[in-house]
């Protein structure tokens, strides 16, 4: 009897002591993944804000030399994605920090605002553009203000950038894929939208020096195209991000997906009130199940862990996974209320 006693208290003791392990090499892991995604984030937009840096002042100098307004209008739009730069760096120091005792499920949530912010800025840079060039064609068309035929050094220019920000924004989306950051990913678009507007920009001042006087319209014409483009993909970026800070769900077909990798474990019965939202990178599952009510409480538990693994291994490491286990009665059916 003694025995048995003493056996049991010390296969509870190395189970504790394997649980407690399995935590610290989970919470490991997670630190692990994080740190590497921080310092992927950081290097891509060091690199953008550099560039962005050289590009501001290039073009901004073209557009003043060359006198065109649709130059120093893109100058402009590059000049915001300094700020953008800084809101992603800003958040993924944030991001990186460990869980704390006031951010139960860490500071994925910064992400996802770091987002919503570069899609309201890329929002007011496009209406910036446009109105800008509204003002220039009305001016121009109703008051009958002359305007100046743009030089070729913001043609060069125009050119310069749509090569330097395309690459940009392959670089950074590519990087933004690879770690699953919807902040760095919104920010290679508004990469993407300066080149866009570079090359509206090389049209308008190239078609206003080749056809002459009559077309230098084509100069703000240009740049109102672009912004409506801009505006686009700033809605865009703007949406998804709002959809997930007000606690939106997982769409149907994940959380399909959810029920039925619970529903094929072997012991699940019934998987319900399955409750999903984003956070960031991650996403947290909420899920109840029903196990046969004469499992011992550990084989109740290697069923619970077995699906939280599975979910894991689907949606990544960091998954937040929570799974409340209920009793099936005897003839399958639901227990009464």
């Amino acid at each position: 009897m003694w025995f048995s006693l003493l056996s049991g208290i010390g296969v509870g003791i190395l189970f504790r002591q394997l649980a407690g392990f399995c935590r610290r090499l989970e919470d490991e892991g997670r630190m692990t993944e994080m740190n590497e995604r921080t310092a992927s984030a950081n290097r891509v937009t060091w690199v953008g804000f550099f560039a962005n840096l050289v590009l501001t002042a290039g073009k901004l100098a073209a557009g003043i030399i060359g006198h065109s307004g649709a130059m120093i209008a893109d100058a402009v739009h590059s000049l915001s994605d300094f700020a953008t730069d800084i809101v992603v760096l800003a958040s993924f120091r944030i991001v990186g920090k460990p869980i704390d005792k006031d951010h139960d499920y860490g500071h994925g949530k910064y992400e996802t605002l770091a987002t919503a912010i570069i899609g309201i800025a890329l929002l007011l840079v496009g209406a910036g553009i446009f109105w800008g060039g509204a003002c220039k064609i009305w001016a121009s068309v109703v008051k009958g203000e002359h305007m100046p035929a743009p030089g070729y050094v913001a043609l060069v220019a125009a050119v310069v950038s749509i090569v330097a920000k395309e690459w940009l924004y392959r670089y950074t989306v590519k990087v933004g894929k690879k770690i699953e950051s919807q902040a760095v990913v919104a920010n290679a678009w508004h990469h993407r939208s300066d080149a866009f507007s570079s090359i509206g920009t090389m049209l308008g001042i190239g078609g206003a020096i080749l056809l002459g006087e009559k077309w230098h319209i084509l100069d703000p014409l240009a740049a109102i195209v672009v912004s409506l483009f801009i505006i686009k993909v700033a809605i865009e970026i703007s949406s998804g991000s709002v959809k997930e800070l007000v606690e939106s769900s997982l769409d149907d077909a994940e959380e399909d997906e959810i029920i039925a990798m619970a529903a094929g474990i072997p012991g699940v019965g019934d998987p319900h009130n399955l409750r999903t939202r984003r956070i960031g990178h991650d996403i947290a599952v909420d899920l109840h199940i029903r196990v046969d009510p004469d499992l011992h409480v550990q084989e109740a538990h290697d069923i619970a862990s077995l699906l939280e693994a599975r979910i894991r291994e689907r949606f990544g490491p960091s998954t937040f996974v929570s799974i409340h286990i209920e009793p099936m009665r005897k003839d399958g059916m639901r227990p009464r209320a």
